[in-house]
Formats: C-alpha cells, structure tokens, sequence
C-alpha cells in the first residue's frame, strides 16, 4: 500500500458517532485516491473490519450505505467492487426522463457542435473554476423513440477534459463513462435545478416546439466522491410527450 495512503487509511480511533459513518468516509477516500480503481475488487469484510479494528456488522453496514450511494457494487460469490460506469447503468441511473405513462426510452445523441471557450461567470462558479478559466461547450440534441426531446449545453473544464473538444471524433451517448475511463473522473451524485421556461428560437429549431411552448430545464452539476464539481449540464426538455421523474 502507498505510504500516503496507509498514512490516512489505517485505523484511527473515531472522533464521533456513529461508528460506521468514520469507516464509510475512510473507505470513500481511498477510493478517491485510486487505491482501488473502478472495476477493482476491495478487500473482504472480515479484512477490512481487521484493518480497522471495529465488528464485521460495522464494516458492513458502512459498505451497505456504499452500495445504496452506487460507489461499490456486491458480486454474488465475488465479493464486493468499486462501482463502474457501464453505458446502462450510468444511463438509467442519471437519465429521469420517461413518458407521461412511465415507460422509459433509450435517448439517441446527435451532437450539434463542440468547442473550445472563456467561461462564463455562471459557468466558474458552478464549476469552481478561477478567473480566466475556459471550458469545453458541447451541445446536442438527444432523441426518443426518434423524435428530438431534450437540447443540452454540456460544459467542462477545458483544463482537465481539452482533448474532448476533438476526440473522440464521435461521442458516446454516455459521457459520464468517457469522463471515467479516459480521464479517471467518475460522476458519483449530481445535483439539479428544475424550472419551467418557454420554448426560444434554438428550442424552437432542434426540438420542433412552438414558440412559447412550456418547456422544462434541468440545470444539474455532477460532481465526483468528494463533492467536486465535473460538468454543468443544462437541458432543455419538450413536454409533449415526455416528462422529468425521479423516485424519492
């Protein structure tokens, strides 16, 4: 094990209750350290519970509240992995758009244009990027069952993601897997805003809506295992058809 990492790893005596929240945030670190990569195996229950001197019955009620946060997943027969982007999962986990029936679609992406850019005032602070800082912009249109729904401005920090603004040539449906295979970036939680606005002259050109139209827009911040900010996304969706659900 890394010295640095041993360093804040190893078992401390918890500076409050409850226990297992101490060991849940020491394991979060050391999975945003990159101890244990996405995909990785981490030790079993009994040696972690070892390593840190507490019950088994701590160890996993710690890694219970993993699970349910998707950080880890558990393996049957296996043991228990860090959680990875797969195209589904990150799809149907962060994508709360479904019909007025509940049926849900996969969304097809027809990326409009991508470019190198200063960011805007709003977009710093959403992103806490200093003065100065410039941002990759990709827009695209995402499609359901063939019609065009949802018209998103994606923004990233140019610093860290600038080989997105060429490559690759065509973009994957599910960026959030690209931010983590390629750029070692895994989206753990967002935050999102939900307003109602009316339809403008570019919603009115890529979704087809009518001018003035009630539309809802999403502004949402994905940030990673330590809270920090990864991408702004801000979509619009048409309604007609469709609408935002997400169980509580």
């Amino acid at each position: 094990m890394n010295r640095d990492i041993a360093s804040m790893t190893a078992p401390k005596g918890p500076t409050f209750q409850p226990l297992y929240k101490q060991i849940k945030d020491l394991l979060l670190e050391r999975i945003a350290l990159g101890e244990w990569p996405p995909g990785t195996f981490i030790p079993s229950e009994a040696a972690l519970a070892a390593s840190y001197n507490v019950s088994v019955g701590t160890l996993r009620k710690a890694l219970d509240e993993l699970v349910s946060d998707n950080v880890v997943v558990r393996r049957q027969g296996k043991g228990t992995a860090v959680a990875t982007h797969d195209a589904d999962r990150a799809l149907f986990r962060f994508f709360n758009v479904v019909r007025h029936n509940g049926e849900r679609s996969l969304p097809i992406s027809r990326v409009l244009n991508r470019q190198r850019r200063p960011a805007t005032t709003a977009e710093r602070d959403a992103l806490d990027l200093p003065p100065g800082a410039e941002v990759i912009h990709i827009r695209r249109v995402r499609e359901l069952t063939g019609n065009p729904t949802l018209l998103e401005d994606i923004v990233l920090d140019a610093a860290t993601f600038a080989a997105i603004e060429t490559q690759p040539e065509i973009l994957p449906n599910t960026l959030y897997q690209l931010y983590q295979n390629q750029y070692g970036a895994t989206v753990a939680h967002a935050d999102e805003q939900l307003v109602a606005v009316c339809a403008n002259e570019q919603d009115i050109a890529q979704l087809g809506v009518e001018s003035g139209e009630p539309l809802i827009e999403i502004r949402r911040v994905a940030r990673d295992y330590q809270d920090a900010p990864i991408e702004l996304r801000v979509s619009r969706l048409a309604t007609g058809e469709y609408c935002y659900s997400n169980r509580l």
